[in-house]
């Protein structure tokens, strides 16, 4: 069983207005460098051509998805909180919007399965409407491939 994750948030501007810029342009380095960070396995993308697009849901163009695929938890975690990929987390209230709706979800699915954009917009709906459970967790509410609570 791999890992996979989706995160969304709602952009504070269009992607080519001037407050975005800074965002933008970490997308193709921060995409290039999880590409290459152990444990990864696959992430989603809008473009065959340009890995660093980002890809928008039909929920509104100011929603974006980041969603991948990783081997573990402590390979995804080591990712986010122990590369650059942190400085740029730090900085998220700069492009995206505060929200107090769930943002964030993960569930386990088995080697060489690839999520769809819907796929995981259903699981992230699930945590919001049911909470965490085997089907959709989170780092805090993590549960293991077996289905039991970490």
């Amino acid at each position: 069983m791999n890992l996979a994750q989706l995160n969304v948030g709602r952009l504070v501007a269009p992607l080519d207005a001037p407050e975005m810029a800074a965002f933008v342009a970490l997308l193709e380095p921060i995409n290039a460098l999880a590409d290459d960070a152990p444990g990864f396995v696959w992430r989603f993308t809008a473009s065959d051509t340009d890995s660093a697009v980002a890809y928008r849901h039909d929920s509104g163009d100011d929603l974006l998805i980041n969603m991948s695929v990783w081997r573990t938890r402590q390979d995804l975690w080591n990712y986010v909180y122990r590369t650059r990929h942190l400085a740029v987390l730090q900085r998220r209230r700069e492009w995206f919007a505060r929200t107090v709706e769930v943002h964030s979800v993960m569930w386990w699915v088995p080697d060489g399965h690839l999520p769809t954009a819907a796929e995981g917009m259903a699981r992230l709906a699930r945590l919001a409407e049911h909470g965490p459970g085997p089907d959709a967790f989170t780092f805090k509410d993590f549960h293991e491939p077996s289905g039991t609570p970490a």
